[in-house]
């Protein structure tokens, strides 16, 4: 017997054993509910607000929709560069906003036809643990339901952290879910964090007319990118008008957020204080992982709050599996697919697991930040011998027809023998370049190959020839 997916308003108050619940219904939550449904298992994903979880409704692709409403400002504004006159260029953010709302309501109807056709249903409330295999519904529609279950995944995701700074909360400052639904261009945003959501957002925001100031605890932006990549993007931000502030201390902010705010922060040259009309703290992700009953049910978390799982993501207690952030996987849509992946599997009688995984990233500022596997600070730190080759984005012949020539490529080569270790690039299509590299490495093939294939012309991607060209020969670094 197959559970379809509930009708809004309909109330419940039954419980149902269910041969697979599933708490929370992100990327990998979603897929493996579809694929155990069509399996022909009982299957209920219980969601409190977000169907199809935060990456098609308040994360990766919501921000990704109005950043490149701010890449067309910018290229509205610098129209005479490619020969086109246009008349002042204005930024509606009413319109920006209900361009991806209109996004968003295409995916969630998307995610609806899914759990229909798949069978898998889709209860809408706040789910708790209240025995080792029930799970207690509170439906958002009122009433509860009780769901006992042979076997239950957790996909509870993580919410944005605001840090402990003094009087930060009381400023009721935007994360980036009400930043992405501001219907205004703040006159001046502060952004605390300097890390993807930061820089994306700040330098959205900044062409979308706002002035930006970023502020960063740590000494450099983007700060597990090595130093040179990190200036790189420095570079690029502050030639935008982005205002940016590193090894800052935030000691007491002051005001109301879409009003007026005042930052005290403490430099390596004395303590500042910053004004701006709007904060947007950037700074970090917490899971939510409190209280929904894990400790009855035996789930055993770490010192940070993820819950504890193994290279099959199973939990301490028996037959309850964690997917995704909440797991302490990177923070990344396509890892949580492929937590699905490994679980599904697992369920199969395979082998899959987590270790070794070969993790790409992408942040999306303009140019985008590409990278796949290890940077030159990691090899350094884990001992591992490196040749590095390394060359500015703006000698690929592409940029030239595109006018978008700012940005650096490097990538690491084992120093004994021909393996790709790492790949970056700050650059335009970053993503889909690296996407060719990360494929390199997926299949052992040694840097010679793309050194020596012939690629298509003009494109970025042609531009890997004449990086690993530059390669050191063995021996060297």
């Amino acid at each position: 017997m197959k559970w379809h997916a509930s009708t809004q308003g309909e109330r419940h108050d039954r419980t149902g054993t269910h041969r697979s619940p599933i708490l929370g219904s992100g990327e990998g939550g979603k897929y493996l509910a579809w694929h155990l449904a069509k399996s022909g298992l009982r299957t209920a994903v219980v969601e409190r607000q977000w169907i199809g979880g935060s990456c098609p409704n308040t994360n990766c692709l919501p921000t990704k929709n109005e950043i490149w409403s701010a890449k067309v400002a910018d290229l509205a504004r610098r129209a005479d560069t490619f020969g086109v006159t246009v008349g002042p260029v204005a930024v509606d953010m009413a319109r920006v906003r209900q361009r991806k709302r209109d996004m968003v309501d295409g995916l969630i109807k998307m995610h609806l036809q899914n759990y229909e056709a798949s069978g898998a249903e889709l209860i809408m409330g706040s789910g708790r643990f209240v025995a080792p295999k029930t799970l207690e519904v509170q439906l958002n529609d009122g009433g509860t339901r009780l769901l006992a279950a042979n076997q239950i995944f957790l996909n509870v995701g993580t919410s944005p952290a605001i840090p402990g700074i003094s009087g930060l909360a009381a400023t009721h400052p935007l994360t980036h879910i009400e930043a992405l639904e501001l219907d205004y261009v703040p006159s001046h945003l502060i952004v605390l964090g300097g890390g993807y959501v930061g820089l994306e957002l700040a330098q959205a925001y900044r062409r979308f007319g706002s002035r930006v100031t970023i502020v960063e605890h740590g000494p450099q932006l983007a700060g597990k990118e090595d130093a040179d990549i990190s200036e790189a993007i420095r570079q690029i931000l502050s030639e935008d008008g982005i205002e940016i502030c590193v090894s800052a201390e935030t000691l007491h902010a002051d005001g109301q957020s879409g009003q007026q705010v005042t930052l005290r922060v403490r430099t390596k040259s004395g303590e500042q204080t910053i004004e701006g009309s709007d904060i947007l703290v950037a700074a970090g992700r917490r899971p939510n992982t409190a209280d929904i009953g894990l400790d009855t049910a035996g789930v055993e978390l770490d010192d940070r709050g993820y819950i504890k799982v193994n290279e099959y993501l199973e939990t301490s207690a028996t037959d309850i599996w964690a997917i995704g952030e909440c797991a302490g996987s990177p923070q990344f849509t396509h890892v949580s697919l492929d937590d699905f992946r490994v679980i599904r599997d697992r369920l199969a009688g395979g082998d899959r697991t987590t270790h070794e995984r070969l993790v790409p990233y992408c942040m999306f500022t303009d140019p985008p930040l590409a990278r796949v596997g290890l940077s030159e600070t990691e090899a350094q730190r884990l001992g591992i011998p490196v040749r590095v080759a390394k060359m500015p984005t703006s000698a690929v012949l592409r940029t030239r027809t595109i006018d978008e020539r700012q940005g650096v490529m490097k990538a690491l080569i084992a120093a004994n023998d021909d393996r790709i270790l790492g790949f970056a690039m700050l650059g335009a299509e970053a993503g889909e370049v690296m996407a060719a590299v990360q494929t390199a490495m997926l299949a052992g093939m040694p840097y010679t190959r793309l050194r020596d294939a012939i690629l298509a012309h003009p494109t970025m991607a042609e531009g890997l020839g004449a990086l690993f060209s530059k390669v050191p020969n063995h021996g060297a670094t």
